[in-house]
This record gives C-alpha cells, sequence and structure tokens, in this order.
C-alpha cells in the first residue's frame, strides 16, 4: 500500500533574529563613534572640566629696591569637580635659566607672594620666570610659569647720551672752558619689560614705521607690545649730565622729549630737595 504524501509549511527561519542583529551592531557602531568624537577629535573649545588643581593666570611685578629684585607673583587656581583640593602652593622665582631661584610655600587660600632675587648691574638684564604648582596630598601638580626681565641701563652709551644739550645757556661758561660732564645719571634707573614672544613687537613696529608703540610711556603699550605680564616689551630712558659746576642739564638724546622733560623736572626737584 503506498504511502500519502505529506505536504509540512516550512516557516523562513531567522528573517526576525538577522535584524535584531543588525539593530544591535548599529548601536554599537554608534556608541563607539561616539566615544571616539568625544575623547579623539572633540572640538578643542570644548575643554573637559579638570581632573586636578591648576594654576593659571601667574603675572609677576618686579621693582628694584636696592641691590635686589622685589617679585611680586599673583596666580589663580582652578578647583576640579570632585574631592580633590589644594593644600598648598609651591612658588619658585629665577633667574638665569635658575642658577638663582628663591622658592616658597604658601596656603591654598592666599593667591600671592613676594620674592627677591640679586637685581642685574647697571648696562645688564636680569631674564627671570616665576612658577606656581599647586600641592595635593603631598605631592606637587603640574606648574605654571611665566617669563619677565629686568633691563638696567648703562649710563653714556652713546655721544648724544653723554653731550649736554644748552650746558651754557642759562649760565655762560669762563672764557676757553668747555662744559664738562662729571657724571651721566639715566632714568628710571631700572623697569621690568616683557619678552617679546614669537617678536610680534617688532614685527609690528616694521608694519607701522610712523607709529608709536606707546598709550602712555612705560606703563602701556599697543596690543602687539605687551607681553604675558602685562608689561610692555620696549622701554623709554631718558639721560641726564651733572657738571663739572653742579649744573644739572638734559643730553641731545633727551632734549625735547616730552617723557624725558617730565622726568627731568622731578629729579632736579628731588635733588634740590
Amino acid at each position: 500500500m503506498a504511502r500519502r504524501a505529506k505536504v509540512v509549511d516550512i516557516e523562513p527561519v531567522g528573517r526576525r533574529g538577522g535584524c535584531r542583529r543588525l539593530v544591535f551592531v548599529l548601536l554599537l557602531l554608534a556608541g563607539a563613534g561616539a566615544a571616539a568624537w568625544y575623547f579623539l577629535i572633540r572640538p578643542s573649545g570644548e575643554e573637559a572640566p579638570a581632573r586636578t588643581v591648576q594654576a593659571i593666570d601667574v603675572h609677576s611685578d618686579v621693582v628694584q629696591e636696592g641691590d635686589s629684585l622685589r617679585v611680586v607673583v599673583d596666580w589663580r587656581l582652578v578647583l576640579p569637580r570632585g574631592p580633590e583640593l589644594a593644600e598648598s602652593a609651591r612658588v619658585e622665582v629665577g633667574v638665569n635659566d635658575g642658577a638663582i631661584s628663591q622658592v616658597s610655600t604658601v596656603p591654598a587660600n592666599e593667591y600671592s607672594d613676594t620674592l627677591r632675587v640679586p637685581a642685574p648691574a647697571p648696562g645688564q638684564t636680569a631674564s627671570g620666570y616665576s612658577c606656581v604648582a599647586p600641592m595635593t596630598r603631598g605631592r606637587l601638580r603640574a606648574e605654571r610659569c611665566t617669563p619677565w626681565q629686568f633691563v638696567r641701563p648703562a649710563a653714556g652709551q652713546t655721544k648724544a647720551d653723554s653731550a649736554p644739550a644748552g650746558a651754557g645757556r642759562t649760565q655762560r661758561a669762563p672764557r676757553g672752558a668747555a662744559a664738562k660732564v662729571s657724571r651721566i645719571v639715566v632714568q628710571p634707573e631700572g623697569i621690568q619689560v616683557d619678552p617679546d614672544i614669537d617678536a610680534r613687537c617688532a614685527a609690528w613696529q616694521r608694519r607701522n614705521p610712523g607709529r608709536s608703540v606707546w598709550v602712555t610711556v612705560n606703563r602701556q603699550a599697543v596690543r602687539e607690545c605687551t607681553g604675558p605680564n602685562g608689561k610692555p616689551t620696549v622701554a623709554q630712558f631718558c639721560a641726564f649730565a651733572i657738571l663739572a659746576d653742579g649744573r644739572r642739564v638734559k643730553t641731545l638724546s633727551s632734549d625735547k622729549v616730552e617723557y624725558c622733560e617730565q622726568l627731568f623736572r622731578q629729579w632736579t626737584e628731588e635733588r634740590t630737595a
């Protein structure tokens, strides 16, 4: 007796499971792409919150006091999101690439300190730096440093700095006698000058040969001639002369210069007093 044929319905296998696997793979790829964008190619302007305490805005104000430079260092501390807090801050001021330096430690709630280093000799420039590093859990974090310079001019570097201007205008010298210079005095005696990073000021001066860099002489300059401490990267000095007969006069280099006229009046009044 012959068997009767059976008809069996076969349902397609794997169609629904394949869709699920495809969706899973797409979600996995999307997550990997988002992670890669966040950690690798995210724009630099969107900085992640700091994970450690950082010192920022380190600035120095340098003034000569006798044979020393008084360096006042100011800064700010950026605190991260989380439990980590600064315990203190290490401050270092040095000159000549650290050949001479002074170090101090201040509490974390103080954001200024004063240290002293030797002043340069007349005619020399002290190239210095100020660094601040937070300390957390007994360990120093990354330090932030800012360079600075202090210039002490030398007297009589040029003929115009040594030649008196109009020495005989107010008092006639004896016949056959010339106005002899006893001493040359340069004002200011020293001044902080920021380094011209990337020669920005020099480039500005080349592009603007007829313009002055000054907003206020020795106090504020154009933006291109202002350094990391907010100080000008250039300086104006004035040379004055003390004659053998005691008179005080301007030299040729400082004659008819408005800034030097002001300094000359102050200098003569101080000497007279």
